[in-house]
């Protein structure tokens, strides 16, 4: 199983009962898929540095999830097709990143 990143940018506009709908089709999405989630960060409302669907803010939810074959292929076009979700990373964690230079 490999550790990855899912950060996910949601419509700016969307109520709580709405941000809450779409964090549980996310966890539902990732758990269908094979996966668990070890842990979600979620920011709120950030001004974005362009502007999508002309929307300058964005709702940022950053994921990391536990997954094993292509997690891209397998929820990453299926939260594409979601109409509040702007935009949808998956990136595979390195440890290599987090080693600090002597």
């Amino acid at each position: 199983m490999q550790t990855y990143d899912l950060n996910l940018i949601l419509n700016p506009s969307l109520s709580s009962e709405q941000v809450i709908v779409e964090k549980e089709y996310v966890t539902n999405a990732i758990k269908n898929a094979g996966g668990e989630v070890v842990g979600m960060d979620e920011l709120g409302n950030r001004r974005m540095a362009y502007p999508i669907l002309k929307d300058r803010e964005g709702y940022y939810l950053f994921y990391r999830v536990q997954m094993g074959g292509n997690p891209e292929k397998d929820i990453g076009g299926s939260l594409r097709l979601r109409d509040h979700i702007r935009r949808v990373l998956i990136v595979r964690d390195r440890p290599e990143w987090k080693t600090k230079k002597a």
